[in-house]
């Protein structure tokens, strides 16, 4: 039987690390996060736990990335795919360096 738990890797992977901090402030570091966390008065503590629950999970993926678990994050997914979600149209977004 399955059962689902959190589980935290004790073997560190630096750049995994380097990684999920720099994809951590990618997706809402210098965003709309700044502009709610003064809306809502909260606070550099409160910020600085979800920055770190927010990395912690990039950090997750990645490493079953980078161990190729498909069945975790197909897991992931399935848990996760919850049809009464906020997310409605998505729209996939990068950015980076080009050529010119």
């Amino acid at each position: 039987m399955k059962i689902w738990t959190k589980v935290r890797l004790k073997d560190k992977n630096k750049d995994v690390d380097k990684i999920a901090m720099s994809l951590t402030n990618y997706l809402y570091g210098y965003g709309p996060i700044q502009d709610i966390c003064r809306k809502y008065k909260i606070n550099s503590k409160d910020r600085k736990t979800l920055d770190q629950y927010t990395a912690n999970r990039v950090a997750g993926l990645l490493m079953f990335y980078l161990t190729k678990d498909v069945n975790r994050i197909n897991d992931i997914v399935n848990k996760y795919n919850i049809n009464a979600s906020n997310l409605t149209d998505i729209s996939p977004e990068i950015e980076g360096y080009i050529e010119k």
